[in-house]
């Protein structure tokens, strides 16, 4: 039985997760870790600050079209709501893009917000800046407070 407002045909959560396992497998964090983790502690914060599964999705394939793990018009012509293409769409970065444009960008996106905030925590989690050396941990942590403060997000991360 589908979930109601959901097309039969709309890729499970599972299946999601699954496809977003594949489509980064071999590839790793800043630290070496497995990206999947990252993908799944994303996924994770959204269920917990109370997302939708249709953020949920998004969170699975958040990085994908931006890290070149699906393309573009692979999203396109996925079988995912539109709202998730969206959010998806609005968290993916941009070549030059300033850090006020793309904060622009997921404030106009209905669910994008939130997916974003996960995303943050995760990546600014002190356990996993630790592993960093010293001047790659400083730089991410600037670049992450910018993006919470464009965001509208208070100071520290809420994991």
């Amino acid at each position: 039985m589908t979930p109601a407002g959901q097309n039969p045909e709309t890729l499970s959560l599972p299946e999601v997760e699954a496809l977003a396992r594949e489509a980064h497998a071999g590839q790793t964090d800043k630290a070496g870790r497995p990206y999947a983790e990252h993908l799944e502690a994303v996924a994770e914060g959204v269920r917990r600050r109370g997302g939708d599964d249709e953020q949920i999705a998004a969170a699975w394939l958040h990085d994908s079209v931006e890290d070149d793990a699906l393309s573009e018009r692979w999203l396109a012509d996925a079988p995912l709501t539109r709202r998730t293409k969206d959010v998806v769409l609005a968290l993916t970065k941009r070549v030059g893009e300033p850090p006020e444009a793309y904060a622009a960008r997921i404030l106009a996106t209905p669910g994008a917000r939130l997916v974003k905030e996960a995303d943050l925590a995760h990546n600014a989690d002190p356990a996993r800046l630790a592993v960093l050396d010293a001047t790659t941990r400083a730089r991410l942590t600037a670049k992450y407070a910018t993006m919470r403060a464009l965001l509208g997000f208070g100071e520290h991360p809420v994991p």
